[in-house]
């Protein structure tokens, strides 16, 4: 089959997810076991059975980690509740929250403080969104669409501020806040964009491609917001798209009569893996589209290499 493939750059990890693996990497070969890591890590089902084979213990919840153990916080960060657990319980900390995850929990505190009520744009149930409510509870409520925004209670119109989950798809979550100012006109925003510039970059980058695709390919698991965001950009683009875990996810209906197919895959996807799907669809050419080129990188924390 003569296939071409139109393959998104960038595409797979970002700064923030190679800090967070690093730093249960770096726990691994410093800290007695066993490391224990509260949630998944990142949300990529391979990266998580990766480091269980080298000894990182995964729960859901503090209650599973014994007292004084070590436990990592995942790159989507937690509330100050399980902060607060986590000390009165002795347990010996180490943070891989995402740098830019820290910036909207410092946001959601300042804008409490000066008494606006924060609308947070995200995905109930995703563990950034319950980490970031988590800072100011009483006065942060959820919307996750724009037809939400018309059901909104405040206690003062003149007083809103929002905040986005960092991983939301850019052209929806636009409309939200755009529903907001129309609501609000007085409303406040973060200083700077709260989506991450790895979630933009990806979604721009599948733009350049979709539109030339049969067939769109997103490398990434179910429960990761940014790669299923990908998923459904390629969809309202009017292109076949379809979200694998891996090159065994591919259906081979989905091929049929497909010239072109375009490949990414999500921020927390291992480049790996997409390498092996270009090898399963061994396209006769290959053309790789540079939509933005990143050079962020994010230290690892240095308790992460201290001994226990």
């Amino acid at each position: 089959m003569d296939i071409k493939v139109l393959l998104a750059s960038p595409r797979s990890f970002c700064a923030g997810v190679e800090r967070a693996i690093e730093v249960v990497e770096q726990a691994l070969a410093h800290r007695r076991p066993p490391i224990y890591v509260r949630k998944q890590i990142v949300h990529n089902t391979h990266v998580v059975a990766d480091l269980q084979t080298r000894g990182a213990v995964f729960v859901d919840e503090l209650d599973a980690v014994p007292d004084g153990s070590t436990v990592v916080f995942s790159a989507h960060g937690v509330s100050p509740a399980v902060r607060a657990e986590a000390e009165r319980r002795g347990l010996d900390v180490i943070d891989a929250t995402c740098p830019l995850v820290t910036k909207v929990h410092a946001e959601a505190r300042r804008f409490a403080a000066r008494g606006d009520t924060v609308v947070l744009v995200g995905h109930a149930g995703h563990e950034e969104v319950d980490g970031t409510m988590g800072e100011a509870p009483d006065v942060t409520v959820l919307v996750e669409t724009a037809e939400d925004v018309a059901n909104l209670e405040v206690k003062d119109p003149a007083n809103v501020s929002y905040l986005m989950q960092t991983t939301l798809a850019v052209d929806e979550a636009a409309g939200v806040v755009s529903a907001l100012r129309e609501r609000y006109p007085d409303l406040k925003g973060p200083g700077s964009d709260d989506i991450c510039y790895a979630t933009t970059n990806r979604q721009e980058a599948l733009k350049a491609i979709a539109e030339e695709s049969d067939l769109v390919l997103v490398v990434g698991s179910a429960n990761s917001s940014n790669s299923v965001r990908l998923m459904e950009l390629a969809r309202r683009q009017g292109t076949a798209a379809y979200l694998i875990d891996d090159v065994s996810g591919i259906q081979p209906e989905w091929l049929d009569g497909v010239r072109v197919v375009g490949v990414t895959a999500g921020a927390s996807a291992p480049p790996g893996l997409v390498d092996e799907v270009m090898a399963a669809l061994n396209p006769s050419t290959v053309e790789e589209r540079e939509t933005a080129r990143e050079t962020i990188q994010f230290t690892v924390p240095p308790t992460a290499r201290q001994s226990s």
